[in-house]
This record gives structure tokens, C-alpha cells and sequence, in this order.
């Protein structure tokens, strides 16, 4: 009998405050119509306040999971978060999240895969069900991209927004759940999208700050292309693995980087755009919590048996694509 790890709930968050275009066309030289049609992107949200780190949006999104599935803290075995943002250097966000929620019969720690990192996270602790070693595991996926962003910067700032995501794993029997996945990084692309300082190769300096060196740093031609043939490869790849025709593929679910990254990968797959999650109108890149966020977005039109390509590009390179079948 093969247990798989199905995602029995999702839970979702996004902060209140909506930063529009109209509001990013009196700071910055751009327009409405430059950001929509270049990206596909109306508004984000972003976490206000003094002392607010990721963790808040992540305790958020967890506990509305535990609601929804009416699960009890202390029975869930392992908690990752996947965050590019974390609150702290240490300890781990997932660690802050675990104790504000009250799992405390667990081990939770963060990864760091950039926008791929929600996909890995989800490999990851699918690996923990499937060895029958664990029976409840909590995947977030969150990020405060507004900390690390120039808003001076007209090329990143439009992108960007902050959210999170959370998905509970249970063993299955029957066949639902996480069936396949291609998971690729190629470190090469590190020089086109990173942030310059921060860590411990050049620690915060006056020099550093002076500099901006602690924004987020890319180049969009570059990742662009990159982004469009390797994550259209991998979800294609994983369909041809599991010889899924576009007719079987219910659904793309993909990282909400840009509009045309998403309709190229579509594209690909042979899918038409009502197959398609899309909610980067109203969220931008929320970096690890796109693809939750999409999840929890749609829920409500999901049906069991569904099957599901997840798909993402990120900083590293990292890129990835998960088949996976909806569970309820």
C-alpha cells in the first residue's frame, strides 16, 4: 500500500494595506498601463508597522489552516517554512511561527530556495509522509518582499508584494496527493538575482547601506529569459513523465512572477488560460507565497481528483514543476 502526501487545507494571508499603481506613479517614473502591460500587476499588498516580520502573515496563514482543517497544534509533527524574507537571521521563522501557534510537539525549520522555495519545501516534507515517518505535516509559504525592496527603484518595485500561504500534508492511500516532481537549481545565475549584502560574505556596514546593497538586486532581461524556457521545460517534462495530456491537466498553478512568464509556460503545456490560477493582478510576486495563495484563492473551484502542475522559477537559479492530485 503506497502512502502519498496529499494537502488536506490550505490557509492563506495578506496584509490590508493595497499599494496600487496609481500610488506607485507618484514615487516612481512609471504607469498604470507600463506595469499591467509589462507584468500584469494592479496592486500588492504590504505589511505595515513597527517590529513586523514575516512571521506575522506566516502565524496568520497557519492558524486559519488549523481552523479550516480542525486540527490541533500539538498533533502536527514538523513545521518548514520556505522564506526569502525571514524575520530574524536566527532563529528560523518557522520556529517563531511554531511558537505563536502553539505546535509544540514538533521540529520546524526555515529553506531558503528563493520563488522555487515553496515547491521544495513541499517535496521536502511530502518525503516525511511518504516514509510513513510522520502523519501531519505544515507547509508556509511567506514572504515580506516590501522589506528588501528599493522603492526608488522603478524596474523592482513595481513587482513585489508581501503574503503568505499554508498547506497541511496527511498520508493518503488512494492515490492523491504529490505524485511527481522536477526539482533543478543552477547556482551560475547568481550574479542576476540576489541581494548583495546582508550575509556573512559582506555583513551590514555603513558602507553596505550606504550603497543599497540590501535591496534586492536583478536583471530583468535575464532572469526573464531564463525564467520562460526553464520553468516552461520542467512542466512539461513532469506532464511527458506521467504522460498527462492537456486534456488530464486540470489545472497550472504557477509562481506569480510576470504575466508572460505564466502564458509562455501555459503556452507550452498546451493549456488554455481558463486552466490557468492566476491572482498576480492583485498580489504581485509574493515570492515563496504565490503559489499558496493561489491554492487558497481557488479552493472553492478545486475537485477532488483533480490534477495539478505547480510551477516556479526563482533567485539561485532555481526552478521546478510538482504533479501533483487534489485530494478534496
Amino acid at each position: 500500500m503506497k502512502i502519498t502526501a496529499a494537502i488536506t487545507g490550505v490557509g492563506a494571508y495578506v496584509p490590508e494595506y493595497v499599494l496600487t499603481n496609481a500610488e506607485l506613479e507618484k514615487s516612481v517614473d512609471t504607469t498604470d498601463e507600463w506595469i499591467v502591460t509589462r507584468t500584469g500587476i494592479r496592486e500588492r499588498r504590504i505589511l505595515k508597522g513597527d517590529n513586523q516580520g514575516t512571521s506575522v502573515m506566516g502565524i496568520k496563514a497557519v492558524q486559519q489552516l488549523l481552523a479550516k482543517t480542525n486540527t490541533r497544534p500539538e498533533d502536527i509533527d514538523l513545521v518548514i517554512c520556505a522564506t526569502t524574507t525571514p524575520d530574524l537571521v536566527f532563529p528560523a521563522t518557522a520556529n517563531i511561527i511554531s511558537a505563536a501557534v502553539g505546535i509544540t510537539n514538533a521540529f520546524s525549520y526555515d529553506l531558503q530556495a528563493a520563488c522555487s522555495g515553496f515547491l521544495f519545501a513541499l517535496a521536502t516534507g511530502a518525503q516525511f509522509i511518504q516514509s510513513g515517518l510522520y502523519k501531519k505535516v505544515i507547509v508556509v509559504g511567506a514572504d515580506k518582499m516590501s522589506a528588501i525592496v528599493d522603492y526608488t527603484d522603478r524596474a523592482n518595485c513595481i513587482i513585489f508584494g508581501d503574503g503568505a500561504g499554508a498547506v497541511l500534508l496527511e498520508p493518503n492511500t488512494e492515490g492523491y496527493g504529490l505524485l511527481d516532481h522536477v526539482l533543478r537549481t543552477d547556482g551560475k545565475g547568481e550574479q542576476y538575482l540576489y541581494q548583495k549584502a546582508g550575509g556573512s560574505r559582506r555583513p551590514p556596514s555603513a558602507e553596505t547601506v550606504a550603497n543599497r546593497e540590501h535591496f534586492l538586486y536583478q536583471e530583468g532581461a535575464t532572469v526573464f529569459k531564463f525564467a520562460v524556457t526553464n520553468m516552461a521545460d520542467v512542466a512539461a517534462q513532469v506532464m511527458e513523465r506521467n504522460h498527462l495530456s492537456k486534456e488530464d491537466v486540470a489545472w497550472l498553478v504557477p509562481h506569480q512572477a510576470n504575466k508572460r512568464i505564466i502564458d509562455a509556460t501555459a503556452n507550452r503545456m498546451g493549456v488554455g488560460s481558463e486552466k490557468v490560477m492566476l491572482n498576480i493582478d492583485r498580489y504581485g510576486n509574493t515570492t515563496n507565497a504565490t503559489i499558496p495563495l493561489c491554492l487558497s484563492d481557488y479552493e472553492p473551484q478545486l475537485k477532488k481528483g483533480d490534477n495539478l502542475i505547480l510551477a516556479a522559477f526563482g533567485g539561485g537559479f532555481t526552478w521546478g514543476a510538482i504533479y501533483l492530485k487534489w485530494a478534496y
